[in-house]
């Protein structure tokens, strides 16, 4: 006797399957999986559930690329990101780089006033009269 073939269900993609989504409320994952078509089943007939291609599915649909690659700073190179860490120098001073006045908008001649603390320093800006 040939075996029964399992009826294939075409998987909901794009705006469809996030208004499925939006529609099953509450649901867990997996079962909004289900219902938007992500299962197969196996060849002793079992359901298998997937919920891998659901997740990607859902992130297509919501245009997120996650094999995106970092735009450019128009100079070609990303360059160096900063770590927020920093080291005292051989001959005492401590050495805030251009990556942090720059993401804080700094210029030459801003002024701060250092405070410490236990175990920090605040630098915070002084306005000056210009």
């Amino acid at each position: 006797m040939p075996k029964l073939k399992k009826k294939t269900v075409k998987p909901l993609t794009g705006s469809k399957l996030l208004a499925k989504i939006k529609e099953l409320g509450d649901l867990s994952r997996e079962d909004k999986a289900k219902a938007c078509g992500y299962y197969s089943f196996d060849p002793d007939g079992s359901e298998r559930l997937n919920v891998m291609a659901f997740m990607n599915a859902v992130l297509d649909a919501e245009g997120v690329d996650l094999d995106a690659q970092p735009t450019s700073n128009g100079t070609g190179t990303s360059g160096r990101q900063p770590s927020y860490m920093v080291s005292v120098q051989t001959n005492g001073n401590l050495l805030v780089g251009a990556a942090y006045t720059k993401q804080m908008e700094l210029t030459p001649g801003d002024m701060f006033e250092v405070t410490l603390g236990r175990k920090h320093i605040h630098l915070t800006k002084v306005e000056t009269d210009s």
